[in-house]
């Protein structure tokens, strides 16, 4: 999902409790707040010697140990409150990805994308997930697309990563 989109999202639903399921069935606690927001630039190269270059935008979610057992989700309108307060100050990217920082004592600290959402009994349910790493030079490194054939072939002395 582009920034914009989830803007637009919350723009449309400004009545409706904003909620977060971080893995099927796992929600972000209703004491969640918005800590940080960051324009990431991600200039890379791979094992393949291929350069790559993109934009995030990136939203934190932090639960306050001091609200445990809140009952009452953020509302769209608020986040969008924080969010355009953040533009203002720092310009978001509007058409780049956007995904959220999250973590608990349970869930380790990762940037999830955002796989889908759903818009139900007066919520947002945005439906956040996790994508694997890849190599994205396999066709250079010579690995094959099966996983189990591409440890065996993707090994120190091969050439590749």
């Amino acid at each position: 999902m582009k920034t914009k989109e989830f803007l637009s999202l919350l723009k449309e639903n400004t009545d409706k409790s904003l909620v977060f399921e971080y893995a099927p069935g796992q929600l972000v606690g209703a004491n969640y707040h918005i800590t940080e927001v960051k324009n990431i630039i991600i200039d890379s190269v791979d094992c393949g010697a291929g350069t790559d270059f993109w934009k995030e935008t990136i939203i934190q979610l932090w639960e306050s140990p001091e609200e445990i057992g809140k009952r009452d989700y953020m509302v769209a309108d608020k986040a969008l409150s924080i969010l355009n307060k953040v533009d203002q100050i720092k310009p978001m990217e509007k058409d780049v990805e956007v995904k959220f920082e999250y973590s608990n004592s349970v869930f380790h600290t990762a940037q999830l994308f955002v796989l889908s959402h759903q818009i139900k009994d007066g919520q947002i349910l945005m439906q956040l997930g996790v994508e694997k790493t890849d190599c994205k030079a396999k066709e250079t490194c010579g690995v094959p697309e099966t996983a189990e054939v591409a440890q065996a072939s993707c090994a120190p002395s091969s050439g590749c990563c």
